[in-house]
């Protein structure tokens, strides 16, 4: 060893190396806590209406799945009885019920302002068993489509 360099430390004269403390889970002040539980409620609730909207359009999707079957089983006179059927479901009775030719189709128009639903489609769909079926049957199919896609709802 050569006395000029200096000595080398020893292991023993070592400390560890000091790590900070964990983070903690919780929030470190109570303002955090209050933003994670109004969070967690504003998630809670807009999960609970959109569980009612999918819920309350229930007929809408039944509807609309049975104008498609009917429509690949080429049965296109079921189609104006299945409209009907789901504008009974989304109307009260008094108001659908007693409808027929131009009135009902005046009323799918004014029902579906969203849905672009035209006059010709509606008065194909209202009058489809008085008018010629091979005619009529493009014209009705596309009307309650949009109808059953763009409907309001009764308030």
């Amino acid at each position: 060893m050569n006395p000029d360099l200096p000595a080398m430390p020893s292991l023993q004269g070592m400390q560890d190396i000091l790590l900070p403390p964990p983070v903690p889970f919780w929030p470190a002040t109570p303002a955090w806590a209050a933003l994670g539980i109004l969070a967690l409620a504003v998630v809670l609730f807009l999960a609970w209406r959109g569980l009612r909207h999918w819920r309350r359009d229930a007929y809408r999707r039944l509807a609309r799945r049975a104008v498609d079957d009917a429509a690949a089983r080429g049965d296109i006179p079921a189609i104006p009885a299945l409209v009907k059927r789901a504008a009974l479901a989304a109307y009260p009775r008094q108001q659908v019920a007693g409808l027929s030719g131009q009135d009902w189709a005046a009323w799918l128009c004014r029902t579906a302002p969203r849905g672009r639903l035209t006059a010709r489609e509606a008065l194909a769909l209202a009058e489809f068993t008085y008018v010629h079926p091979a005619e009529a049957a493009p014209l009705a199919l596309a009307g309650a489509r949009k109808w059953l896609a763009w409907h309001d709802r009764a308030a």
